[in-house]
């Protein structure tokens, strides 16, 4: 591989971690959009205060910051709300730790929260929005 083919491909690197990372936060917004009774049943069962805000404030992280990270724009916060919303659903969501389904559950929210944390530390790489603006 030449050196230029060698760093084209390396700046597709970070575009597509983000456009994958931020798969599961559409999906799921998507979801919650498309069923709000069964998100907000599941929201009052973890006895949440205020379901119809908390599916609110989810909803918004998720497809909100789902696009902004495929669009790599204000990458290092969004990363970092993302992160720290993965381990809060972890937390809430997944602690029942003894069952096996919970329990992976758990670990790949923890694992997404590892990779958005790169993402925060190393910023959105060459093709994002905050590359074209100069904070990459």
């Amino acid at each position: 591989m030449s050196p230029i083919s060698s760093s084209s491909a390396t700046a597709l690197l970070p575009v597509t971690g983000r456009v994958l990372m931020s798969a599961i936060f559409l999906v799921s917004g998507a979801g919650k959009l498309a069923a709000p009774a069964a998100t907000l049943a599941t929201i009052e069962a973890a006895h949440l205060p205020l379901p119809p805000l908390a599916y609110a404030a989810a909803t918004g992280v998720e497809v909100v910051g789902g696009l902004l990270l495929v669009a790599g724009y204000r990458t290092r916060p969004v990363a970092l709300v993302l992160a720290l919303f993965a381990v809060a659903t972890a937390v809430t969501f997944h602690a029942a730790l003894g069952d096996q389904n919970q329990m992976f559950h758990f670990l790949k929210n923890l694992a997404m929260a590892g990779g958005l944390l790169q993402v925060a530390a190393f910023g959105a790489g060459p093709l994002s929005l905050d590359a074209r603006q100069g904070r990459a």
